[in-house]
């Protein structure tokens, strides 16, 4: 996925920012990651709060096998769901519920 391909996808949220990130790239808006692309696939940032609304919607986790004993590994970034790819609104909606998502985790992380 292209840099351009992805700023068209999050324009109705607003400007992005991309990155490389763990071999593919980090997509951020005002600074806070929304989503990541690995092996070309688009994954949107979630939390406990949110990760039930992807699941709801057929979504998928990002889930990887780690090195330590084959254990795996589940990571906060979801796959898109059905028909947000090609609807601009939907989308808007979902990358934004992603946005808040990174910034209620920005806020865990801090002292």
């Amino acid at each position: 996925m292209d840099d351009e391909s992805i700023e068209d996808l999050f324009s109705r949220l607003g400007p992005v920012r991309i990155r490389r990130l763990f071999g593919g790239k980090g997509i951020y808006h005002h600074g806070v990651i929304v989503a990541i692309v690995v092996r070309d696939e688009l994954m949107l940032k979630a939390d406990a709060e949110l990760a039930a609304e992807f699941a709801a919607a057929g979504c998928a986790q990002w889930v990887y096998e780690g090195s330590r004993h084959g254990k795996k590994v589940a990571m906060p970034y979801w796959s898109l769901p059905d028909g947000a790819v090609d609807d601009p609104d939907e989308m808007a909606i979902w990358a934004r519920k992603s946005y808040f998502a990174g910034l209620r985790a920005a806020k865990d992380v801090r002292p």
